[in-house]
């Protein structure tokens, strides 16, 4: 009956991904508990039919992320064409960055000769400076960017209006005109399980990448380097997948 419940599903899977796990989870219950009134002689092979099953993207706190495999190919799309918004959506993903770390992006934060890109404070989410250690490619993006530059404003990705930046939307378009059902936030979930399934780094490093808090308040105080080092060889590694020059390791 396995293959029956996986031709059923199959159909809205990937279309409608929360239908089609509510759909499953309703079925297992259904069959568990015609097991448990001695109607069937097994339980509902459910985890086995997950195996069955394309992977679906993957979801944090109900950000759609592009299945990390993925990537490679999303940026070679991106570089087909060059536009303000494809070089800012190319670097947020190269960086792991959130989209208004990068849409608010300004030259002054950038050093190009120690390959760093310190965002202030006040523009990061948890209100503290992060630095962000930046790849051969990411500095490549900064070079393509260089044209659209504006002094007016000193904004790398400037929007229409130069004075301000662009929106979270036009991002989200290069997506949506691509038939991805994907979040631009997403990137970042899609940096995170690549980083535990295919790197051996810690995961304090990622998270630190990321420029998560630490939520234990004493490892947080005792916690005294931000990973620089090891966080530059980690979106190093990231580029190289990114850009096909490292593959799966």
């Amino acid at each position: 009956e396995g293959p029956l419940i996986r031709e059923c599903l199959l159909p809205i899977w990937l279309e409608k991904p929360e239908t089609a796990r509510r759909v499953k989870q309703r079925i297992g219950v259904v069959l568990d508990w015609a097991y448990a009134n001695g109607m069937r002689a097994t339980e509902a092979p459910m985890r086995s039919l997950g195996r069955a099953l394309p992977r679906q993207p993957k979801r944090d706190n109900h950000f759609a992320a592009m299945p990390y495999e993925d990537v490679p190919s999303f940026i070679e799309h991106l570089r087909k064409r060059e536009s303000v918004a494809r070089l800012a959506l190319e670097f947020l993903i190269l960086c792991s960055s959130r989209s208004g770390e990068v849409r608010g992006a300004k030259w002054a934060e950038i050093d190009l000769k120690n390959k760093l890109w310190t965002v202030p404070a006040e523009r990061m989410k948890v209100g503290k400076e992060h630095i962000v250690p930046l790849t051969d490619a990411a500095v490549d993006v900064l070079h393509r960017a260089r044209p659209f530059y504006a002094p007016c404003s000193d904004l790398v990705f400037p929007g229409r209006n130069v004075m301000r930046p662009m929106s979270d939307m036009t991002l989200l378009k290069i997506l949506r005109y691509a038939k991805l059902p994907y979040t631009v936030h997403g990137f970042r979930s899609s940096f995170r399980d690549w980083a535990a399934e295919q790197t051996s780094y810690p995961g304090e490093v990622a998270e630190a990448a990321l420029a998560h808090t630490v939520a234990n308040r004493v490892e947080a105080a005792y916690r005294r380097t931000n990973y620089l080092d090891k966080r530059r060889e980690l979106m190093r590694d990231w580029a190289d997948f990114c850009t096909n020059k490292g593959g799966l390791n």
